[in-house]
């Protein structure tokens, strides 16, 4: 199955620099967890040349459905990937967040952890995480080296090469081996029972709500793609499920049954009991597998996060064998640690909180249900007076479906590009957004630079600016180059 490349254009030198006027509004960057560029030079050039080694491989999208080649990867390393317990992620929307919630958590109660997930925001080296940190460039670089005459070997002997995705899941699965870590939370890229990442032998699966996207590899139907995305779910393990279309929940429970694996379905062994907004994020308390976590404060915003932090505590709690056995019942964890662990949760890219007068916020959103669920958080955590969006999506999204679901909460719309080649058209983007807007509410700024710019003077217009507010959003990728653009280099 081939799909369009998702290669980053090689020079990123225009977003990399970014814009002086926007990084002077902005102030001085904080630190949080997106690492910036190696300032050794020599460091920074071997950094880039694994990356364009990586680019040069098949990418993400251009996919062979298939686990031949990272099977065969994965023997002649002498199976990094069972050296260490795994929980496995899958799903539509909440995938990253919630691997990030699970990792804090297993962190918090003293377990070394390797964290793999994708896409990157800014850095390549930020999809493998250990001890809740990206590795380091150096760490990078020598994965890659140890992998790579075991990559050789194994591209000789298949009709194709191994793609970029796998030789990445190859330097994880190998790096976290070697640090060692206690447990891996491994988010897939791509459905599950082909991906890459489904050589583990997870106990825990994770299954996060599942929407259309992707419909051309994984299927049209909420049915279709819950039978890929349960392809992860081993025999006898637990199996943490999201709230689901009815469609697509009866599809993992049947695979569930199937397997002898053990299911706990939010809602009803687990669940959100009550939340409220609070200053910075909200305030909930959780239903776990057996026992309830009251005053949790989670930093990040919406009804969906919520959920997200609902089955990264489930998920932990099957982990421990908590709420799965009839020995454990009784029992919970720590909630003083998990109330520290959700209070230590972020997630760059989600409702990030850019700069202020006017606000700008970031958020990945890139599909009409991730769409919907940022709009309602918008809604509840933010009183804008005036909201602006820029928008910046890939052409094989449901585009028409992702502004539809942001037509209700923008005032106006700054149509532009990331750098990637899966950029949708500008032309082609505004063609759709007129008809969804009205031609007032629409303009077009190829550039991201202006976009940003212009976004933010529009939403100081008409003596606004105290409500004002602007969401750059559509992609996981025009999310990263605008906290660039304004910025976030860390």
């Amino acid at each position: 199955m081939v799909g369009a490349e998702t290669d980053r254009d090689p020079d990123l030198a225009v977003i990399e620099a970014g814009s002086r006027t926007l990084r002077a509004q902005a102030g001085p960057p904080q630190a949080d967890v997106v690492p910036a560029r190696p300032e050794d030079p020599e460091t920074d050039r071997a950094l880039r040349e694994v990356e364009a080694e990586l680019m040069g491989r098949w990418p993400e999208t251009r996919l062979d459905p298939s686990l031949d080649r990272i099977r065969a990867l994965m023997d002649v390393m002498g199976e990094p990937q069972r050296a260490y317990p795994s929980i496995h992620i899958t799903g539509t929307n909440g995938k990253t967040s919630t691997a990030r919630m699970i990792e804090a958590l297993l962190s918090a109660f003293e377990l070394r952890t390797g964290r793999y997930t994708s896409p990157h925001v800014q850095s390549f080296t930020e999809r493998i995480s250990i001890d809740g940190a990206p590795v380091s460039a150096e760490r990078f670089i020598e994965a890659y080296e140890d992998v790579r005459p075991f990559a050789e070997m194994v591209d000789a002997q298949q009709p194709h090469r191994l793609s970029f995705f796998e030789m990445l899941t190859g330097m994880a699965y190998a790096a976290f081996a070697d640090a060692p870590v206690d447990v891996a939370v491994i988010e897939v890229g791509m459905g599950g029972s082909w991906d890459a990442t489904n050589v583990i032998d997870a106990g825990v699966s994770v299954v996060t709500p599942i929407s259309l996207d992707h419909v051309a590899r994984l299927g049209d139907t909420p049915e279709k793609i819950a039978g890929e995305k349960s392809g992860i779910v081993k025999k006898d393990a637990t199996v943490v499920l999201a709230q689901q279309p009815v469609e697509a929940a009866s599809v993992v429970l049947k695979r569930a049954a199937e397997l002898d694996a053990t299911v706990a379905r939010e809602g009803l062994e687990f669940g959100v009991v009550s939340r409220e907004v609070a200053v910075g994020g909200q305030l909930l308390t959780l239903r776990g597998l057996d026992g309830e976590y009251p005053e949790i404060f989670l930093p990040m915003h919406g009804a969906h996060m919520a959920h997200n932090a609902a089955c990264a505590l489930a998920a932990v709690e099957a982990f421990f064998g908590i709420g799965t056995r009839e020995t454990d019942k009784g029992r919970t964890l720590d909630a003083d640690v998990v109330r520290q662990a959700f209070a230590s949760v972020s997630s760059p890219g989600r409702l990030e909180l850019m700069r202020t007068s006017p606000t700008v916020l970031l958020d990945a959103a890139h599909n009409p249900a991730g769409a919907r669920a940022t709009a309602e958080a918008v809604g509840e955590a933010f009183g804008f007076s005036r909201l602006v969006g820029v928008v910046g999506p890939s052409r094989d999204k449901d585009v028409r479906g992702l502004l539809e679901a942001f037509e209700p909460i923008f005032a106006e719309v700054v149509l532009t590009r990331n750098s990637t080649t899966r950029a949708m058209d500008v032309d082609d983007l505004a063609a759709v957004a007129v008809e969804v807007f009205g031609e007032d509410r629409v303009q077009v700024e190829p550039r991201l630079d202006s976009a940003l710019e212009e976004a933010i003077t529009l939403a100081e217009e008409e003596g606004e600016y105290a409500g004002a507010g602007v969401l750059v959003t559509g992609s996981v990728f025009t999310a990263g180059e605008a906290r660039l653009l304004l910025g976030r280099e860390r």
